[in-house]
């Protein structure tokens, strides 16, 4: 299961690869809900994707299908930041005896194994993954299972950034360009003007008593990068701010893994980064061919679902067939767009290398 925010995948497989069963439900928040209830709404996709299972029949029009037991649970959830955490979502899940072995990663996780194709061999998956969607994160993993990760809990773990952090900052200039504490930006007007406002002040009265809420500056980012395309130097310092941290987060994943000095790939993934961003992509390729030139970026644009997927197919050491199979039915059949698709740059060096 890929649990995010704001929907969960639930797939269930057989050992051979091939997808049983799926479904799809609400977002994954035990923050905001606590973890029973959080955990009660996973159990009703869970139930919805056995459901689907048991109702398909096998493609040759015999009876239904009676799924074996589960052997590996795999759950790729949101707010899982800590290794506490895990642990205390891995014995909530344990509790509903869903399979045999339960294993919780924080959701990043999923991406990274979604970007992971076969030409990059999944008998033995290595690579680093930044996510920047609402905040930003970043882990890596080698053959070995050795891991890289961060906090990523926001400023309180030294984050910045992420569709929320860019949106917060746009405010931030854009209301001080409005009374003359700060510089000139564009923003000053493009951001009222997305949500129909003639003014910062009239945006900022509207957010204050809640009539637009807070939540929706996730959708200031696309603007910020419009208006930094169109040459404001405000918007301009923000988007390769994002860029550095993206970077700086990359090469301290491979610095930790010993991977600097190998070809690697660096895996982009989240609402920010899949956007196509071209100022926010060319910034990233020469950062990280000043800082890490052995690493080859590309987009990860796949469902998470399909690195959960991966990640319980590695746990069981099936072959590379099983694998294959996973991925052609998520990647063909149920597309969300193309893992391993490069940034502009180096979209050559790895282009038709996916699954």
């Amino acid at each position: 299961m890929d649990a995010g925010n704001s929907k969960t995948d639930v797939a269930l497989l057989g050992a051979d690869g091939s997808v049983l069963g799926t479904a799809r439900g609400g977002g994954f928040r035990p923050p905001v809900v606590g973890v029973r209830a959080a955990v009660d709404a996973l159990a009703e996709t869970v139930g919805r994707a056995h459901a689907a299972a048991a109702t398909t029949p096998d493609g040759d029009g015999s009876a239904p299908r009676t799924p074996a037991p589960v052997r590996q649970v795999m759950a790729c959830l949101a707010n899982a930041d800590l290794p506490v955490e895990e642990e205390q979502l891995a014995a909530a899940l344990t509790e509903r005896g869903w399979g045999e072995r339960v294993t919780v990663h924080n959701d990043t996780f999923a991406v990274l194994r979604a970007g992971l194709t076969a030409h990059d061999g999944d008998a033995a998956p290595r690579g680093v993954a930044v996510v920047c969607g609402a905040g930003i994160n970043c882990v890596g993993i080698r053959p070995d299972g050795r891991t890289a990760r961060f906090p990523a809990i926001g400023r309180l773990s030294g984050d910045w950034g992420g569709g929320g952090g860019l949106g917060e900052e746009a405010l931030w200039h854009a209301a001080r360009a409005e009374d003359g504490r700060g510089e000139p930006t564009l923003l000053r007007t493009a951001l009222p003007a997305h949500f129909g406002l003639d003014s910062m002040y009239a945006l900022i009265e509207a957010m204050h008593l809640g009539r637009i809420p807070y939540a929706r500056r996730l959708e200031l980012a696309p603007v910020l990068f419009a208006v930094a395309a169109r040459g404001d130097a405000v918007a301009d310092a923000l988007a390769a701010r994002m860029a550095e941290e993206v970077v700086t987060m990359a090469v301290v994943a491979l610095r930790r893994l010993e991977l600097l000095e190998e070809e690697v790939p660096v895996l982009l993934g989240g609402g920010i980064l899949a956007a196509g961003h071209s100022l926010l992509d060319d910034r990233i390729t020469r950062l990280l061919e000043q800082r890490a030139p052995h690493a080859v970026p590309r987009v990860v644009r796949a469902r998470p679902v399909l690195g959960a997927a991966l990640l319980g197919l590695d746990a069981l050491g099936t072959p590379v067939a099983a694998h294959e199979r996973a991925r052609h039915y998520f990647e063909v059949r149920h597309p969300a767009g193309s893992a391993g698709r490069g940034l502009r740059a180096s979209r050559r060096t790895v282009e038709g290398h996916s699954g």
